[in-house]
């Protein structure tokens, strides 16, 4: 037998790059990181603070910020992690994920607020406060109100894509949103700084795009997505150029 070393280096090369890609393949799906960082989101204002603050509503909770608070937590500003989603959405009708997905209620809030599914997808709603709540979708005849005591759960799936708003007849203060689309790929929440990250992307083109109180915000990015991690900007508000997040 020829010792493999006579072989030319051509044909080394060649066999040793089939040896590897018929080790991969069978086995492993290639998949990419996406990380970026949202720029804006002090210009997000959320729906449910304006209607507090209207005298007509009778939400008499509502307090003019103290002078003695620093003069930039004076302003009320988006809670990033539980308002925002970001959405990577790829070229084609995706399916929904085997699991469903959690949405914990506490603290006159829901956990996510906003979020992004493909059709299909089941939500999973937890009450873990230490009292009832009755959570509806407004105009859904298959979401009606229902009890949930302290750790009671119910699950709902979207009847097809469009949007959907959630509340609660016994605190109005809890508003959320399911987004239905139908090529949703992934999501992420980004930091309270604005940072994100979407660690398991197939290679491929996709849009990435930001919704805020269930409707898109600022403007979407095209990416082309390969076997390197990517970097994005992407802004939420109209007015907000890319480069306004772009790092020294």
């Amino acid at each position: 037998m020829a010792d493999h070393a006579h072989f030319p280096r051509h044909r080394r090369t060649r066999n040793l790059v089939a040896l590897a890609v018929g080790l991969v393949l069978p086995g492993i799906a290639f998949a990419a990181q996406v990380k970026g960082k949202l720029v804006g989101l002090e210009k997000l204002m959320n729906p449910v603070w304006a209607e507090a603050k209207d005298v007509n509503s009778h939400r008499f909770s509502w307090r003019e910020p103290s002078p003695t608070v620093r003069a930039e937590f004076r302003n009320l500003f988006t809670y990033a992690p539980k308002e925002v989603c970001v959405a990577a959405l790829a070229t084609t009708a995706q399916q929904p994920p085997a699991m469903p997905l959690l949405i914990t209620v506490g603290g006159g809030r829901t956990t996510p607020v906003t979020v992004v599914v493909a059709p299909g997808t089941r939500l999973h709603f937890e009450n873990r406060d230490p009292f009832a709540h009755r959570l509806y979708g407004v105009n859904q005849p298959t979401f009606p109100p229902g009890e949930m005591g302290q750790g009671a759960a119910r699950d709902w799936t979207a009847p097809g894509p469009g949007r959907y708003e959630v509340k609660d007849e016994l605190s109005p203060s809890i508003r959320s949103w399911v987004i239905v689309e139908p090529n949703v790929a992934a999501i992420a929440y980004p930091s309270v700084q604005g940072a994100f990250s979407i660690p398991q992307l197939a290679p491929g083109e996709y849009t990435l795009k930001a919704f805020f109180a269930g409707a898109p915000a600022g403007t979407p990015k095209s990416v082309v997505v390969a076997f390197a991690p990517l970097d994005v900007v992407l802004p939420v508000a109209e007015g907000v150029r890319a480069d306004a997040g772009e790092r020294d």
